[in-house]
């Protein structure tokens, strides 16, 4: 098991694009979702996939749990989830001792970019890049699950 521990952002500018170093296409199903606990399955780039378990600890941190899967299997599993699907493309930025992951979303969450940087204590303090926006660590409204079920929070749209 690996501990997640991560802070989120709303991104507000462009100023990122020049330093993303990769990028990759994202579709993220969530076959289960029940309060703090997770389960989802994710293709990356068309020909890898991964099922993942999510359990939270606290508002930065969860137990995570990451499988690879047959590609064909994940792709049913897309199918079988009933319409909880995020599609993005995520964008990597090294910046000092922390990567930063870009998400651009796609369908239904369009105009949607938000970033996130994991650390290895909940205390750590990575340098805040120019380009973030509000931090919406903990707020269940912007985690991927919800944003997959419901879409964009109430009376927040671009």
């Amino acid at each position: 098991m690996a501990k997640e521990i991560e802070r989120k952002f709303m991104v507000v500018s462009d100023a990122w694009r020049d330093t993303a170093e990769t990028s990759r296409t994202l579709v993220q199903a969530y076959l289960a979702i029940d309060g703090e606990t997770s389960v989802r399955v994710r293709i990356l780039d068309g020909d890898e996939a991964w099922l993942t378990v999510k359990l939270g600890v606290s508002e930065m941190t969860r137990d995570e749990f990451e499988y690879p899967v047959p590609l064909d299997d994940a792709r049913d599993m897309v199918e079988a989830s009933r319409g909880r699907v995020i599609e993005k493309t995520r964008h990597i930025i090294k910046s000092d001792a922390h990567v930063w992951e870009v998400d651009v979303f796609e369908g239904a969450l369009a105009g949607l970019v938000m970033a996130e940087v994991e650390m290895g204590a909940e205390d750590e303090a990575p340098a805040l890049p120019a380009w973030l926006g509000r931090e919406v660590t903990g707020d269940p409204a912007w985690t991927n699950a919800v944003l997959a079920t419901q879409g964009w929070p109430e009376g927040i749209h671009l």
